[in-house]
């Protein structure tokens, strides 16, 4: 009797019973990359959830972003992206694969606006992801109006302890992954443990079911040429799977994420993929000479590299990612004329 009052006073699904409810089911989207959705132990992002991805300048955090876009969009989703830093490369974002023209776009004056944008968006129920580029550049409109030099204690720290507690439910109901961008700031006189910190309070550090560290470890080089980076990303909070997992990965300027590379560092260490000696191959068929040019060989020949894929995802994903991203169909239309 209790139950049918809460129901009517508060709308179905208000209060339920933990095992007969299907919300509690952890449906992912890809990241774009199989190390990472591998690292992350349910095969992607978790829908409805709040992701923060942080790190030193340069070390690919939109890079991973940007993936989890066009991996929304490939499986029929609709993407926003807010560029608080003004700094989105649409020509960079067009390589990795997502549609510009369906991708929506807002460049925010103050971080009050971006973080209503982001409400509107997500209480819309019309989009499947939003990142939001970058924490650190939501700068309040207090301090915008103010003179340079002024003091702003603690401002932006409140604008997103504020944004986060009306966000968090919203995101969850709506099942939009909600990915924040944060860089990161050194504390003064900290002789022990680490002085690095992430801007913008510790509300996001506790409203966040994932936090990723991305980090650059070393060059890929081509000859004397420097063509990418060799970057790790390690999983340093999540609550939908053990946490503290690493994925490496190969991001080659103008193109973002390896995939390939992804699929012979993993596929060698499972031993799907062969390596002998210097020498690449996979039911015995070679892949090629040393590193690079199994990779190039992957490039050229997608139906090797789909059996791979496929072969992987199947020994370490226990929860498939879910391969349809379309919105509710009750979400409200956006008009953008």
């Amino acid at each position: 009797m209790a139950l049918r009052n809460i129901e009517k006073q508060f709308g179905k699904g208000s209060i339920m019973k933990l095992g007969e409810s299907t919300h509690m089911q952890i449906e992912a989207i890809s990241t774009g990359a199989l190390a990472l959705d591998i690292a992350l132990g349910v095969g992607g992002f978790p829908r409805g959830r709040i992701i923060e991805v942080f790190g030193p300048e340069s070390s690919g955090k939109t890079t991973v972003a940007l993936h989890a876009i066009a991996s929304v969009q490939k499986n029929g989703g609709t993407a926003a992206f807010i560029d608080a830093e003004h700094a989105l490369d649409p020509a960079y974002a067009a390589k990795l694969g997502i549609n510009i023209d369906e991708l929506l776009l807002s460049q925010p004056d103050t971080g009050e606006q971006a973080l209503e944008i982001a409400e509107a968006l997500v209480r819309s129920g019309a989009v499947d992801i939003i990142v939001v580029d970058s924490v650190a550049a939501l700068v309040p409109k207090a301090e915008i109006e103010g003179d340079m030099g002024d003091s702003h204690v603690g401002l932006q720290a409140r604008l997103m302890s504020q944004a986060l507690r009306k966000l968090s439910g919203a995101i969850n109901k709506s099942k939009v992954i909600a990915i924040f961008i944060n860089q990161l700031r050194e504390k003064v006189g900290v002789m022990f443990g680490n002085p690095e910190v992430t801007p913008g309070g510790r509300a996001l550090k506790f409203y966040s079911t994932i936090r990723l560290d991305v980090r650059r470890i070393e060059s890929i080089k081509q000859g004397n040429d420097v063509v990418g980076n060799r970057t790790r990303i390690k999983v340093v909070k999540n609550k939908v799977a053990p946490p503290f997992k690493q994925a490496e990965v190969d991001i080659m300027y103008g193109e973002g994420i390896s995939k390939e590379g992804s699929l012979i560092d993993i596929g060698t260490e499972m031993d799907i993929v062969d390596k002998s000696g210097a020498w690449y191959s996979f039911e015995g068929e070679r892949l090629g000479q040393g590193r690079e040019n199994a990779k190039q060989y992957l490039k050229d020949n997608h139906k090797v590299t789909d059996i791979i894929e496929k072969k992987i995802r199947e020994a370490t994903i226990t929860v498939p990612a879910v391969t349809s991203a379309t919105a509710d169909d009750d979400a409200e239309d956006l008009d953008f004329e």
